[in-house]
Protein backbone atom coordinates (compact mmCIF):
# COMPACT_ATOMS: atom_id res chain seq x y z
CA UNK A 1 0.00 0.00 0.00
CA UNK A 2 2.93 2.34 0.67
CA UNK A 3 3.95 2.26 -3.00
CA UNK A 4 0.45 2.88 -4.25
CA UNK A 5 -0.07 5.83 -1.96
CA UNK A 6 2.83 7.70 -3.56
CA UNK A 7 1.63 7.43 -7.17
CA UNK A 8 -2.08 8.27 -6.89
CA UNK A 9 -3.19 11.71 -7.99
CA UNK A 10 -4.54 14.34 -5.63
CA UNK A 11 -8.07 13.63 -6.87
CA UNK A 12 -8.10 10.07 -5.53
CA UNK A 13 -9.39 9.51 -2.02
CA UNK A 14 -7.87 6.50 -0.27
CA UNK A 15 -9.67 4.68 2.56
CA UNK A 16 -7.67 2.76 5.10
CA UNK A 17 -8.91 -0.86 5.31
CA UNK A 18 -11.08 -1.32 8.44
CA UNK A 19 -8.81 -4.07 9.76
CA UNK A 20 -5.97 -1.53 9.88
CA UNK A 21 -7.76 1.12 11.89
CA UNK A 22 -7.26 1.21 15.65
CA UNK A 23 -9.67 2.36 18.32
CA UNK A 24 -11.15 4.89 18.64
CA UNK A 25 -11.17 5.42 14.86
CA UNK A 26 -14.03 4.06 12.79
CA UNK A 27 -12.67 5.25 9.46
CA UNK A 28 -9.56 7.00 8.17
CA UNK A 29 -9.31 8.48 4.68
CA UNK A 30 -6.48 10.38 3.04
CA UNK A 31 -5.65 12.14 -0.18
CA UNK A 32 -2.15 12.61 -1.61
CA UNK A 33 -1.63 16.29 -2.40
CA UNK A 34 0.45 17.42 -5.42
CA UNK A 35 3.39 18.15 -3.11
CA UNK A 36 3.29 14.63 -1.64
CA UNK A 37 1.73 15.54 1.69
CA UNK A 38 -1.26 13.56 2.97
CA UNK A 39 -4.55 15.32 3.70
CA UNK A 40 -6.13 13.11 6.37
CA UNK A 41 -9.71 12.85 7.60
CA UNK A 42 -10.18 10.60 10.66
CA UNK A 43 -13.59 9.72 12.09
CA UNK A 44 -13.71 8.86 15.78
CA UNK A 45 -16.08 5.94 16.32
CA UNK A 46 -19.10 6.79 18.42
CA UNK A 47 -22.79 6.02 18.70
CA UNK A 48 -25.32 8.78 18.27
CA UNK A 49 -28.87 9.08 19.52
CA UNK A 50 -30.93 10.95 16.95
CA UNK A 51 -34.45 11.91 17.91
CA UNK A 52 -37.16 10.44 15.69
CA UNK A 53 -34.75 8.20 13.78
CA UNK A 54 -35.92 5.28 11.67
CA UNK A 55 -33.89 2.18 10.83
CA UNK A 56 -34.02 -0.45 8.12
CA UNK A 57 -32.05 -3.48 6.99
CA UNK A 58 -32.29 -4.81 3.44
CA UNK A 59 -30.80 -8.21 2.64
CA UNK A 60 -29.74 -9.16 -0.88
CA UNK A 61 -32.04 -11.85 -2.27
CA UNK A 62 -30.34 -12.44 -5.60
CA UNK A 63 -29.40 -15.93 -6.76
CA UNK A 64 -25.73 -15.64 -5.79
CA UNK A 65 -26.81 -15.26 -2.16
CA UNK A 66 -28.15 -18.82 -2.06
CA UNK A 67 -24.75 -20.20 -1.07
CA UNK A 68 -24.49 -17.80 1.88
CA UNK A 69 -28.03 -18.57 3.02
CA UNK A 70 -27.11 -22.27 2.87
CA UNK A 71 -29.90 -22.84 0.36
CA UNK A 72 -27.95 -24.69 -2.32
CA UNK A 73 -27.71 -27.99 -0.50
CA UNK A 74 -29.24 -29.67 2.53
CA UNK A 75 -27.31 -29.15 5.71
CA UNK A 76 -25.31 -26.18 4.41
CA UNK A 77 -24.56 -23.39 6.89
CA UNK A 78 -26.47 -20.12 6.73
CA UNK A 79 -23.75 -17.52 7.35
CA UNK A 80 -26.04 -14.57 6.61
CA UNK A 81 -28.65 -15.03 9.33
CA UNK A 82 -26.38 -14.69 12.40
CA UNK A 83 -24.85 -11.46 11.12
CA UNK A 84 -28.19 -9.95 10.11
CA UNK A 85 -29.72 -10.96 13.44
CA UNK A 86 -27.01 -9.09 15.34
CA UNK A 87 -27.10 -6.06 13.08
CA UNK A 88 -30.89 -5.86 13.10
CA UNK A 89 -31.00 -6.10 16.90
CA UNK A 90 -28.32 -3.44 17.17
CA UNK A 91 -30.24 -1.05 14.92
CA UNK A 92 -33.40 -1.61 16.95
CA UNK A 93 -31.61 -0.88 20.22
CA UNK A 94 -29.32 1.96 19.22
CA UNK A 95 -30.84 3.71 16.21
CA UNK A 96 -34.61 3.32 15.82
CA UNK A 97 -36.58 5.73 17.99
CA UNK A 98 -39.49 3.28 18.12
CA UNK A 99 -37.26 0.25 18.75
CA UNK A 100 -38.36 -1.35 15.46
CA UNK A 101 -36.37 -2.14 12.32
CA UNK A 102 -38.05 -2.45 8.93
CA UNK A 103 -36.52 -5.47 7.17
CA UNK A 104 -36.80 -6.54 3.53
CA UNK A 105 -35.18 -8.83 0.97
CA UNK A 106 -34.17 -7.00 -2.20
CA UNK A 107 -33.03 -8.05 -5.69
CA UNK A 108 -35.70 -10.76 -5.79
CA UNK A 109 -37.93 -11.93 -8.64
CA UNK A 110 -37.15 -12.69 -12.27
CA UNK A 111 -35.65 -9.29 -13.02
CA UNK A 112 -33.98 -8.71 -9.65
CA UNK A 113 -36.08 -5.61 -9.05
CA UNK A 114 -38.71 -7.05 -6.74
CA UNK A 115 -38.81 -6.73 -2.95
CA UNK A 116 -40.09 -9.10 -0.29
CA UNK A 117 -41.09 -7.44 2.96
CA UNK A 118 -39.98 -9.29 6.08
CA UNK A 119 -41.68 -6.91 8.48
CA UNK A 120 -40.84 -4.74 11.47
CA UNK A 121 -38.72 -6.41 14.12
CA UNK A 122 -37.79 -5.46 17.65
CA UNK A 123 -34.36 -6.20 19.08
CA UNK A 124 -35.71 -9.33 20.77
CA UNK A 125 -37.47 -10.55 17.62
CA UNK A 126 -34.40 -9.81 15.50
CA UNK A 127 -32.08 -11.89 17.64
CA UNK A 128 -34.20 -15.00 17.03
CA UNK A 129 -35.53 -14.36 13.53
CA UNK A 130 -34.60 -16.88 10.86
CA UNK A 131 -33.24 -14.92 7.92
CA UNK A 132 -33.27 -17.93 5.62
CA UNK A 133 -33.62 -16.09 2.31
CA UNK A 134 -36.43 -14.86 0.04
CA UNK A 135 -39.18 -16.96 -1.52
CA UNK A 136 -38.00 -16.06 -5.04
CA UNK A 137 -34.30 -15.41 -5.60
CA UNK A 138 -33.55 -12.76 -8.21
CA UNK A 139 -31.71 -13.23 -11.48
CA UNK A 140 -30.08 -9.80 -11.25
CA UNK A 141 -28.87 -7.64 -8.36
CA UNK A 142 -30.71 -4.32 -8.54
CA UNK A 143 -30.39 -2.00 -5.55
CA UNK A 144 -32.41 1.02 -6.67
CA UNK A 145 -35.87 -0.39 -5.77
CA UNK A 146 -34.73 -1.11 -2.21
CA UNK A 147 -33.19 2.35 -1.88
CA UNK A 148 -36.36 4.00 -3.10
CA UNK A 149 -38.42 1.82 -0.75
CA UNK A 150 -36.86 3.34 2.36
CA UNK A 151 -36.60 6.87 0.97
CA UNK A 152 -40.30 6.92 0.08
CA UNK A 153 -41.59 4.92 3.05
CA UNK A 154 -39.97 7.20 5.61
CA UNK A 155 -40.14 10.48 3.72
CA UNK A 156 -41.59 12.27 6.77
CA UNK A 157 -39.23 10.78 9.36
CA UNK A 158 -36.74 13.12 11.00
CA UNK A 159 -33.74 10.97 10.08
CA UNK A 160 -32.98 7.43 8.90
CA UNK A 161 -30.18 4.86 8.87
CA UNK A 162 -30.62 2.10 6.29
CA UNK A 163 -28.26 -0.85 5.94
CA UNK A 164 -27.98 -2.90 2.72
CA UNK A 165 -26.37 -6.34 2.91
CA UNK A 166 -25.02 -7.88 -0.29
CA UNK A 167 -22.49 -10.41 -1.56
CA UNK A 168 -21.68 -9.28 -5.05
CA UNK A 169 -21.88 -6.87 -7.94
CA UNK A 170 -24.73 -4.43 -8.56
CA UNK A 171 -26.34 -4.48 -11.99
CA UNK A 172 -27.77 -0.97 -11.65
CA UNK A 173 -24.87 0.98 -10.16
CA UNK A 174 -25.21 3.95 -12.52
CA UNK A 175 -28.93 4.26 -11.73
CA UNK A 176 -28.16 4.16 -8.01
CA UNK A 177 -25.51 6.87 -8.44
CA UNK A 178 -27.91 9.14 -10.34
CA UNK A 179 -30.65 8.68 -7.75
CA UNK A 180 -28.19 9.27 -4.90
CA UNK A 181 -27.10 12.58 -6.42
CA UNK A 182 -30.72 13.64 -6.80
CA UNK A 183 -31.44 12.62 -3.21
CA UNK A 184 -28.41 14.49 -1.88
CA UNK A 185 -29.57 17.68 -3.58
CA UNK A 186 -33.04 17.31 -2.04
CA UNK A 187 -31.50 16.97 1.41
CA UNK A 188 -29.07 19.85 0.87
CA UNK A 189 -31.98 22.07 -0.18
CA UNK A 190 -33.91 20.94 2.93
CA UNK A 191 -36.68 19.49 0.81
CA UNK A 192 -36.54 16.27 2.84
CA UNK A 193 -34.92 15.06 6.10
CA UNK A 194 -31.44 13.61 6.18
CA UNK A 195 -30.47 9.95 6.17
CA UNK A 196 -27.44 7.65 5.99
CA UNK A 197 -26.97 4.60 3.77
CA UNK A 198 -24.52 1.82 4.63
CA UNK A 199 -23.58 -1.02 2.27
CA UNK A 200 -22.18 -4.12 4.00
CA UNK A 201 -20.50 -6.87 2.00
CA UNK A 202 -20.74 -10.52 3.03
CA UNK A 203 -19.20 -13.65 1.53
CA UNK A 204 -16.16 -14.14 -0.64
CA UNK A 205 -17.15 -12.53 -3.95
CA UNK A 206 -17.70 -8.91 -2.96
CA UNK A 207 -17.11 -6.18 -5.52
CA UNK A 208 -15.62 -3.66 -3.12
CA UNK A 209 -14.71 -1.32 -5.98
CA UNK A 210 -18.42 -0.71 -6.56
CA UNK A 211 -18.99 -0.12 -2.85
CA UNK A 212 -16.11 2.34 -2.81
CA UNK A 213 -17.55 4.10 -5.86
CA UNK A 214 -20.74 4.80 -3.93
CA UNK A 215 -18.85 5.68 -0.77
CA UNK A 216 -16.74 8.27 -2.63
CA UNK A 217 -19.53 9.54 -4.90
CA UNK A 218 -19.34 13.27 -5.50
CA UNK A 219 -22.91 14.54 -5.25
CA UNK A 220 -22.04 18.18 -5.86
CA UNK A 221 -23.24 18.96 -2.33
CA UNK A 222 -21.87 18.63 1.20
CA UNK A 223 -24.23 15.68 1.77
CA UNK A 224 -22.38 12.35 2.00
CA UNK A 225 -24.99 9.59 1.85
CA UNK A 226 -23.10 6.29 1.40
CA UNK A 227 -20.63 4.44 3.58
CA UNK A 228 -19.47 0.86 3.10
CA UNK A 229 -18.18 -1.96 5.31
CA UNK A 230 -17.10 -5.58 4.97
CA UNK A 231 -18.78 -7.89 7.46
CA UNK A 232 -15.68 -9.97 8.08
CA UNK A 233 -13.59 -6.93 9.02
CA UNK A 234 -16.14 -5.16 11.24
CA UNK A 235 -14.81 -5.17 14.77
CA UNK A 236 -17.87 -3.43 16.24
CA UNK A 237 -21.45 -3.14 14.99
CA UNK A 238 -21.19 0.52 16.02
CA UNK A 239 -19.12 1.01 12.86
CA UNK A 240 -22.39 1.70 11.02
CA UNK A 241 -22.17 5.05 12.83
CA UNK A 242 -18.71 5.83 11.41
CA UNK A 243 -19.88 8.69 9.20
CA UNK A 244 -22.98 9.54 11.24
CA UNK A 245 -21.25 12.26 13.16
CA UNK A 246 -21.59 15.98 13.65
CA UNK A 247 -18.20 17.28 12.56
CA UNK A 248 -18.41 20.03 15.17
CA UNK A 249 -19.36 17.70 18.01
CA UNK A 250 -16.80 17.92 20.83
CA UNK A 251 -16.07 14.49 22.28
CA UNK A 252 -13.17 15.32 24.62
CA UNK A 253 -12.17 18.46 26.52
CA UNK A 254 -8.77 18.56 24.85
CA UNK A 255 -6.47 16.70 22.50
CA UNK A 256 -3.67 17.02 19.97
CA UNK A 257 -2.60 15.48 16.66
CA UNK A 258 1.12 14.88 16.17
CA UNK A 259 3.29 13.55 13.37
CA UNK A 260 6.02 10.93 13.73
CA UNK A 261 8.56 13.56 14.81
CA UNK A 262 6.15 14.73 17.54
CA UNK A 263 5.40 17.98 15.77
CA UNK A 264 1.94 19.28 16.64
CA UNK A 265 -0.30 19.26 13.56
CA UNK A 266 -3.52 20.25 15.33
CA UNK A 267 -3.92 21.51 18.90
CA UNK A 268 -7.39 21.12 20.41
CA UNK A 269 -6.44 21.88 24.00
CA UNK A 270 -8.40 25.13 23.99
CA UNK A 271 -11.27 24.18 21.69
CA UNK A 272 -11.91 20.53 22.57
CA UNK A 273 -11.41 17.47 20.35
CA UNK A 274 -14.05 17.12 17.58
CA UNK A 275 -15.55 13.86 16.28
CA UNK A 276 -13.91 14.34 12.86
CA UNK A 277 -10.25 15.29 12.64
CA UNK A 278 -8.80 16.94 9.54
CA UNK A 279 -5.10 17.65 9.18
CA UNK A 280 -2.17 17.36 6.77
CA UNK A 281 0.72 14.94 7.32
CA UNK A 282 4.24 15.64 6.06
CA UNK A 283 5.47 13.99 2.86
CA UNK A 284 6.38 10.30 3.30
CA UNK A 285 4.64 10.13 6.72
CA UNK A 286 3.51 6.66 7.69
CA UNK A 287 1.55 7.34 10.90
CA UNK A 288 0.07 9.99 13.17
CA UNK A 289 -0.65 10.18 16.90
CA UNK A 290 -3.75 11.51 18.61
CA UNK A 291 -3.64 12.43 22.28
CA UNK A 292 -7.07 11.89 23.80
CA UNK A 293 -8.28 11.19 27.32
CA UNK A 294 -4.75 10.98 28.68
CA UNK A 295 -3.81 8.33 26.11
CA UNK A 296 -1.67 8.48 22.97
CA UNK A 297 -3.18 6.55 20.05
CA UNK A 298 -0.92 5.78 17.09
CA UNK A 299 -2.62 5.18 13.74
CA UNK A 300 -0.56 3.92 10.82
CA UNK A 301 -1.40 5.18 7.34
CA UNK A 302 0.70 2.89 5.13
Amino acid sequence: MAGKARIVSSTQLQTLPPAQTVEPFGKVTYRVEPDGRLAVRAYILMERTIEGARAGIAVDGSGTMMRWFGAQRKGATNVVSPFVQRMCAYLAQHVAADGQVTAIYWATGDDGRALEEIGTLSAEQSSHFDFSGPRHYGTFTCLLPALKYYVEKFVTSRWGLYVFVTDGRLDDLEDVKAYTIQLAHSIAQEQRPGLKLVMIGVGGHIDEAQMQALDDLDTGTNVDLWDHKLANTMQHLAEVFTEVVDENMIIAEQGRVLDEQHNVLKDYRDTGLPAVLEFVLPKEAKAFTVEIGGNAVIQKIV
